[in-house]
């Protein structure tokens, strides 16, 4: 029997207010649908999720995740991952395994489903690390781009995983040595397939259908389809097949636009997924488990940053940069609910131990939550603690022997920082960023460059910026400049000092905290350019500006 339309609007019903809920206290909103799968079946309702159409829909939504996920592993991004992304992923994953799998024993956990909890704890959520680091405009900062790399490392082992696990389920008599065998071969094929394809054939078709995005989004959902369909005839599941249809598009231009488009379907179908998984977390079945739990939550939200710390410290970073890399991987991942969800497809694990890894999932994901996005004020307290962590040699710094001794010193040299540096004496200015890339590109044109922002105090001390006579800061933060402006007070004499703002309100704030002037780069610029057209009736004026301008553009070539 198909599932009704009632059954299904008292799913997304509840989902959807608990989403609410997920909102207000700032949560991600996997935690709304594993909440709605914990009230559906504390309500006694699990009947409704019975239904085979569910579980399609619950297939349907992780394929669609994967595909997503293989999207996002195109050929340039696997190189801008760089050594010690991939050194940190695999020091992390070795470590927090062999760990997680000792507590496991020693807790008594047989060593099957051992395994499973361990590479469950392995596992971080890119998903919902990407979206608090862009909320936290963090996203382009060292350990940012770090932190997305060793994710999709984690991220590239998880899918080998779920490989191998298609290869255990025995099928027309065949052993499972001989069926794992077959699997990874044929895995192993179609990954190359999908690479070649995807760098030859596929990015050509897609360019010429890009014309039209809603025969774009048809397209490729055809294409999706029929890889799940030839995928899952040579014994691969639909999850699979999703991952190795959008790895095949990785490398075309029109990835994001697809992305923008399958989200949306994404969205609504892992939704079931996660209402069944949250179902499976009953009262009675969890409480012979709740030890395990805290011992694996904390491990997760504690062991599993200091594991970060020790390898991101052996390799010469800076504690803090270290710190708020280790503060990503404070929680399991989708990937860990996933894995748990095939292991009880395939036999190796029993609703118990599902249940534990969707308890320590719904634990790690919402106070890890809260730990990212107040990281700076966690990092300030315990900053004195973390020295152990960071070698006296840190590779991150390249300061002269005499220290920076520049006169203005730039916080910030993106689109506004960038363009107020091209009118500034090279000689005199120090541009100060936590994007790597800013800071190669504009050390290439001659100017002296700092690693680091506006909320490290570590950077008052190594910057110069008690001999500076001017500190502008670009960053939109008000958290950033209001902590500026508080550390300059103590300077004598303090350096005049510029900051921006996102809004009025904002400015008024800055300028009541001491700020001498503040940006408001829409307000600024209309004033600037409504009071030059004003004096030039005959509007001549706007070919001396683009000249200006052209000029300029010319230089930073």
């Amino acid at each position: 029997m198909t599932v009704g339309i009632f059954e299904l609007a008292i799913v997304i019903l509840i989902a959807a207010a608990l989403g609410v809920a997920a909102k207000l206290l700032r949560q991600p909103i996997i935690l709304a649908y594993l909440g709605a799968g914990l009230l559906i079946g504390a309500l006694g309702f699990t009947r409704l999720l019975g239904e085979e159409t569910f579980h399609i829909f619950s297939n349907l939504g992780v394929m669609f995740l994967l595909f997503l996920v293989g999207m996002q592993l195109n050929y340039a991004s696997l190189r801008l991952v760089g050594k010690a992304s991939v050194l940190v992923g695999l020091g992390q994953i070795v470590f927090t395994s062999l760990i997680g799998y000792g507590i496991a024993i020693a807790l008594g956990f047989i060593p099957l489903h051992a395994v499973y909890i361990a590479v469950a704890l392995t596992l971080s959520s890119t998903i919902i690390i990407v979206k608090l680091l862009s909320d936290k405009k963090d996203l382009n900062s060292l350990y940012g781009k770090i932190s997305v790399g060793f994710l999709l490392v984690q991220d590239f082992v998880a899918i080998l995983f779920l490989i191998f696990l298609a290869g255990l389920e025995v099928k027309g008599g065949i052993s499972p040595l001989l069926n794992t065998s077959l699997t990874i071969v044929k895995g192993i094929a179609l990954f190359a397939i999908m690479f070649w394809l995807g760098h030859k054939i596929l990015p050509k078709i897609f360019d010429q259908l890009a014309r039209s995005e809603e025969l774009l989004f048809l397209i490729s959902l055809a294409w999706l389809f029929m890889v799940a369909a030839v995928v899952s005839k040579l014994g691969f599941s639909v999850e699979i097949a999703g991952f190795l249809a959008g790895l095949a598009l990785a490398n075309s231009s029109e990835r994001f636009q697809i992305s923008s488009r399958v989200s949306s379907l994404r969205d609504f179908f892992i939704l079931i997924f996660f209402v069944i998984l949250g179902s499976s977390v009953s009262v009675s079945v969890m409480s012979g488990l709740i030890l395990p739990v805290i011992i694996f939550s904390l491990f997760v939200l504690i062991g599993n940053p200091l594991i970060v710390l020790i390898i991101m410290g052996i390799m010469g970073y800076r504690k803090r940069t270290s710190f708020f890399a280790g503060v990503t991987v404070a929680q399991i991942s989708e990937f860990s609910l996933i894995l748990a969800a095939m292991g009880l497809k395939v036999g190796h694990l029993n609703e118990l131990i599902v249940a534990l890894i969707s308890a320590v999932g719904i634990i790690t994901i919402g106070l890890s939550t809260y730990l990212i996005v107040y990281a700076d004020k966690i990092y300030k307290k315990i900053s004195p603690l973390l020295f152990v962590f960071e070698k006296k040699n840190v590779s991150e710094v390249d300061i002269p022997a005499d220290g920076f001794q520049k006169s203005i010193v730039l916080i910030g040299c993106h689109r506004t920082g960038e363009s107020i540096a091209a009118s500034l004496p090279k000689e005199d200015v120090l541009i100060v960023d936590f994007d790597p890339d800013v800071l190669v590109r504009m050390k290439k044109r001659g100017y002296a460059t700092l690693y680091g922002d506006a909320r490290d105090r570590e950077i008052f001390e190594v910057s110069g910026m008690v001999v500076a006579r001017l500190v502008i800061s670009t960053s939109p933060d008000l958290e950033d400049n209001l902590t500026l402006l508080e550390e300059l007070k103590i300077i004598s004499p303090r350096p005049k000092v510029v900051v921006r703002a996102e809004t009025e309100e904002e400015a008024k704030i800055l300028y009541e905290a001491g700020a001498d002037y503040v940006l408001l780069p829409h307000f600024t610029s209309g004033q600037y350019f409504g009071k030059t057209i004003a004096v030039d009736p005959q509007m001549g004026i706007l070919d001396e500006l683009k000249n200006h301008d052209l000029e300029l553009l010319g230089k930073e070539k």
